[in-house]
């Protein structure tokens, strides 16, 4: 197929939940987790420093998909209630209204309303990206047949916990001993007890060495990008690669066991606000450019305009990315205000050289009320210097203050991470009085289902810890 003169170009997002950038190959990382996405670059553009401001999920696809932030979408919170703000469109309406035919792949949403045609795959166990395939093939083969031009957007779930890539990717990047008696690294996570009940419905009956869990998470990225590479293939051979624009993207990182936050996407930390944004449009983007310039979520939507030369009256909170990958311009705003309302509440301001995190109310891992680090001595946030250096605090406290303030009057909006009675589900209660409250209300597994999933894996050694009907049930997300 090939591309016309009036003829849109087709968009195509792979929005990977839960993807680190920096656990990718792509961008860097030691472990050849992205090889077929590598090779994709290799094509593409890709933006070293992209961020996603406003964690996690529901949030984080808003973003993602309308190129507004938190005060235009008014979602923050994960438990989101109700619809976007009015008056705001998502990508997949400004497309419809220009023309296109849209699709979406295993996500419902707020942010995610008004697609032509919604399908579902299982998105849960262990071959989470073969049951994509098995429903994104047909869908791509029935897209590219029409004679409109078409938006796809494919929420991939593999990085999401539970962790449990198929064989071999379990045992790619892990070589050790996961039941090393010796090891306790596993003993602080599973004694974690909002979470407990959920780790023990998934990892291993025994399991002692929280490094084994890391590479799960990495086999399972491996895992996913073979499977994404039978997606990039049907692409070319269905003739679409030059007149369709690829997106690789995601909501919101992934902590890992790092900051004691364990295994999920919660916290702003820069493990879980780094995300990847890699786009191939050949002829109209770079081919193996990386960019080094700072650029969010909220800059997605006005880069695919550009891209598709679709003019939109929206007026945007973020800004196309286009000139900074032909190079006419180096950096979004290199600083920004970010938020968190998963298990958490809390907002902050980072820059270049310094992160600030604002508790809004006392959060369930006991941490400071404040946290100053400096990113270019501390990138990994470990050394929290907000009793050392009050002053610089207090600077960034007033640059946050006065964008929260602008922000207000500009939408007309109080700050959504500021007004989120009941954002944890507990209709019983508001806001945390203490962090000994949070940690006794919030709780996420199945405790039955726990004990009988571990009853069954210590019967069945070779197979695989969770099923995936019960891993679901264990999630309850």
């Amino acid at each position: 197929m090939t591309a016309s003169n009036t003829k849109k170009p087709n968009i195509i997002i792979f929005g990977i939940d839960s993807l680190r950038s920096d656990h990718m190959s792509a961008y860097g990382y030691h472990r050849n987790t992205t090889p077929h996405i590598d090779k994709f670059a290799k094509d593409a553009t890709l933006f070293k420093h992209n961020f996603s401001r406003h964690i996690p999920t529901t949030s984080g696809y808003a973003t993602m998909l309308t190129g507004m932030d938190c005060f235009t979408t008014n979602i923050v919170a994960l438990r989101h209630k109700g619809e976007m703000a009015p008056g705001v469109r998502p990508i997949q309406t400004i497309l419809k209204d220009a023309g296109y035919t849209t699709s979406c792949i295993g996500f419902e949403s707020p942010s995610a309303r008004n697609f032509d045609k919604y399908s579902s795959f299982e998105g849960w166990g262990g071959r989470k990206a073969e049951s994509m395939n098995a429903v994104a093939v047909p869908e791509l083969e029935r897209l590219a047949a029409q004679e409109e031009p078409f938006l796809l957007f494919l929420r991939h779930m593999d990085p999401h916990s539970p962790y449990l890539p198929p064989k071999p990717f379990d045992r790619m990047f892990y070589h050790g001993n996961e039941f090393d008696p010796a090891n306790e690294s596993i003993k602080p996570v599973m004694q974690f007890k909002p979470f407990c009940d959920y780790f023990a419905a998934w990892m291993p009956n025994g399991l002692t060495d929280a490094k084994y869990v890391n590479a799960q998470y990495d086999g399972a990225i491996a895992y996913m990008d073979a499977c994404i590479n039978t997606l990039l293939v049907a692409i070319d051979n269905l003739g679409l690669r030059d007149d369709t624009i690829v997106v690789f993207t995601s909501d919101h990182g992934e902590t890992l066991d790092e900051h004691e936050c364990w295994y999920d996407h919660h916290g702003t930390y820069d493990n879980t606000l780094n995300v990847p944004m890699i786009i191939r449009y050949p002829g109209k983007l770079p081919a193996g450019k990386q960019v080094e310039g700072v650029t969010t979520l909220i800059d997605l939507v006005p880069t695919l305009l550009e891209l598709a030369e679709i003019q939109a009256p929206d007026n945007f909170d973020g800004k196309s990315m286009v000139p900074l990958a032909n190079g006419t311009e180096l950096t979004h705003d290199p600083e920004f205000y970010f938020t968190e309302c998963t298990w958490m509440r809390k907002h902050g301001w980072r820059t270049p050289e310094w992160k600030l995190i604002v508790a809004l109310e006392p959060d369930f891992h006991f941490k400071p009320p404040v946290e100053l680090y400096n990113l270019l001595k501390d990138p990994e946030e470990l050394n929290n210097l907000a009793d050392e250096l009050p002053d610089v605090v207090a600077f960034l406290k007033g640059r946050l203050d006065a964008w929260v303030a602008k922000r207000e009057q500009e939408s007309g909006n109080k700050a959504p991470i500021l007004n989120q009675p009941g954002w944890h589900g507990r209709a019983d209660i508001d806001y945390f009085t203490s962090s000994q409250q949070a940690y006794d209300t919030l709780h996420i597994g199945d405790p039955g289902a726990a004990q009988r999933l571990q009853a069954k894996a210590q019967e069945e050694v070779a197979a695989k810890p969770v099923p995936d009907a019960e891993a679901n049930k264990a999630a309850n997300i």
